[in-house]
């Protein structure tokens, strides 16, 4: 790919991943990609962090475990910092296929995006599409933030994300902390950020297990759905 040079930072959250996330880092260096790899080890209690370093990533360790929303916040903030162009959020686990980041930056070293979402529904790569109660609980938020923000972007959920210099400030300073994904859609839109969805395949995970399961999913759908729609309210006070 042809571009200008640009000063990237990979950001991987990581809980308890090891036996991916060395994996992980080594597929996102052999891409051969010029990008910092920034680890961001959430507290974990198992060998995560030392496996992410052995494997060649810088790594930040938080004292304990804050979350998703706040580990990947932490990688927006040394973005921030450390004044780079374009970050690119990619999960620890080994789910997201990193032969797809070039995709995923292109929109924005393009500049025709503020905010690219990886996609596993925009067409059918053949990749791993996950459980079938996940699926309902993808399709209930696109739907909620199409008619809350008229943006429809198919895998809400995806944590497979590009971020150009003005989305790195506004995330920043503020990201959702439970369960970001699908409110950091509806944040971006509220401050009229450009919004791509690029078809990405996906994999299963080879070890540990996912956070969200069985119950857990109808949890997880009413506090994003609740969190959302007072986000929504205060943006409206606020504009008032």
């Amino acid at each position: 790919m042809n571009t200008p040079v640009k000063k990237i930072l990979i950001i991987v959250p990581a809980f308890n991943e090891c036996g991916n996330i060395g994996r992980t880092v080594e597929e996102i260096r052999h891409v051969g990609m010029a990008a910092d790899i920034l680890v961001i080890d959430d507290g974990s209690w198992d060998d995560s962090a030392q496996e992410a370093r052995r494997a060649g990533g810088m790594v930040v360790t938080l004292p304990f475990n804050l979350g998703i929303g706040a580990a990947v916040q932490t990688g927006f903030q040394y973005a921030q910092q450390h004044h780079y162009d374009i970050a690119v959020q990619i999960d620890g686990d080994g789910q997201h296929d990193a032969s797809y980041l070039n995709k995923i930056i292109e929109p924005l070293v393009c500049d025709c995006a503020d905010m690219v979402v990886g996609s596993r529904f925009l067409e059918n790569t053949g990749g791993f599409r996950s459980s079938f109660s996940r699926r309902l609980g993808i399709n209930f938020f696109v739907h909620l933030i199409n008619i809350l923000t008229g943006v429809k972007v198919l895998d809400p959920t995806s944590g497979f994300r590009g971020y150009n210099k003005k989305t790195i400030a506004l995330f920043s300073s503020y990201y959702p902390h439970d369960f970001p994904e699908p409110e950091a859609i509806v944040v971006a839109q509220q401050e009229r950020l450009r919004i791509v969805e690029v078809a990405v395949a996906m994999r299963p995970r080879e070890a540990g297990s996912s956070s969200i399961r069985y119950l857990k999913t109808l949890y997880y759908m009413s506090k994003v759905t609740l969190a959302i729609l007072l986000h929504m309210i205060r943006q409206r006070k606020r504009v008032r």
